[in-house]
């Protein structure tokens, strides 16, 4: 009976209010090696084109350490349309904040963990702790990428010095897009854990360096934002990042096709390139772009005399608001690649995330239009 009773007492200092308390520990491990009791959170939340991902959390071949891996397999078919993928790891199993289930992390100051690619080149748009919204949301979100793996394995960071982690459902996840990996991947993950770090100091917002590219090339690592924003008359557009149609610069441009339907009765359109992908000012996202001056990019129209009623940066609203604004127009495109320039002086650039922006109309384009875009780039 004693024993019970003190069991009853060592659950209690561990559980409060059924979310267990990480904090008097050094370390708290997210996946170690495949079964193994010292693992918290589940990879249950498979997110975008789920169907492209196999994983294997039992892999033998060459781990970083103990005798398992994470073995995971990409396709980057799209088979549900999205271009991306990604897992978060969860408690409990499938928790998007519809159930009690956080641990409290408080007092560790970094999550670590080792990945390595099959060949090298493999692309990680971002790995990330918290996030999960729903009625029992994550006390924070923290992300780090984009990465670029090797063919050995390497650490990553996240530093969480300053962060609320005192209720934390999504302890791990990564998200990977096609257009970075337009034949998939294939990537390893081993030893993800927190850490009781007194060393790491807190993160301070980069200030990017110059040029800062939006649109570089298809799948180029130094592409920022996502043309996830898409508005008005949605079902009307179209639009390829890999297009082989006479390129300005590099390999690829940007082909954007927008018709006449009307599909959502708006009668315009446009879209919005945002970091991470679909965040109207929901997430503390935002790039550091303070020492650009202008913001540059080419484009031309299939036939000419297509109108653009705007193109723009900034100007993203919500929680976490992009600091200032900029943008030109109406821009009537010519057949031939031209510049254009947006100028950013004396605009406040210490917070961005929606990069860049077009939007037009059916009334100044009744038959549709086709154009395109390359390098765009802040400068």
């Amino acid at each position: 009976m004693k024993r019970f009773v003190s069991l009853i007492l060592i659950l209690g200092l561990v559980m409060v209010s059924g979310i267990v308390l990480a904090k008097d520990n050094a370390m708290f491990k997210v996946y170690t090696d495949a079964n193994s009791p010292d693992n918290h959170y589940i990879p249950s939340g498979w997110m975008g084109d789920y169907s492209d991902i196999s994983m294997d959390d039992k892999h033998m071949d060459s781990p970083n350490s103990g005798s398992t891996c994470i073995k995971v397999i990409y396709t980057a078919k799209r088979s549900q349309g999205q271009g991306w993928a990604g897992v978060y790891w969860q408690n409990p199993p499938n928790n998007w904040g519809s159930n009690k289930g956080g641990f409290d992390l408080t007092g560790m100051t970094k999550l670590s963990v080792w990945m390595k690619g099959a060949k090298g080149g493999e692309i990680i748009d971002k790995i990330m702790i918290g996030g999960i919204k729903g009625t029992y949301p994550d006390s924070a979100e923290v992300s780090s990428g984009p990465i670029q793996l090797t063919d050995t394995w390497k650490q990553y960071t996240i530093s969480l010095v300053g962060k609320d982690i005192s209720y934390i459902s999504g302890g791990f996840g990564w998200v990977a897009n096609a257009d970075s990996n337009p034949n998939g991947a294939t990537f390893y993950i081993d030893d993800i854990k927190f850490e009781s770090d007194p060393s790491v100091q807190p993160e301070t917002r980069k200030v990017e360096d110059m040029p800062f590219y939006v649109y570089e090339d298809k799948g180029a690592i130094s592409n920022h934002f996502i043309p996830s924003g898409w508005m008005g008359d949605y079902a009307d557009m179209k639009i390829d990042v890999g297009s082989l149609e006479d390129p300005y610069a590099g390999a690829t441009c940007i082909k954007i096709e927008y018709n006449n339907k009307v599909s959502q009765g708006a009668r315009w359109a446009g879209i919005y390139w945002q970091n991470p992908a679909n965040n109207w000012g929901g997430i503390d996202a935002g790039y550091n772009l303070f020492k650009a001056t202008k913001l540059t990019f080419w484009a031309r129209g299939e036939k000419g005399g297509e109108r653009i009623e705007e193109f723009k940066m900034g100007g993203i609203m919500g929680e976490y608001p992009d600091s200032d604004s900029a943008g030109i127009g109406p821009v009537i495109l010519t057949k031939e690649w031209k510049q254009y320039t947006i100028d950013l002086t004396g605009k406040d650039l210490t917070y961005i995330v929606g990069g860049f922006c077009w939007s037009t109309n059916i009334d100044v384009n009744p038959n549709g239009i086709v154009f395109y875009l390359d390098d765009i780039k802040y400068e």
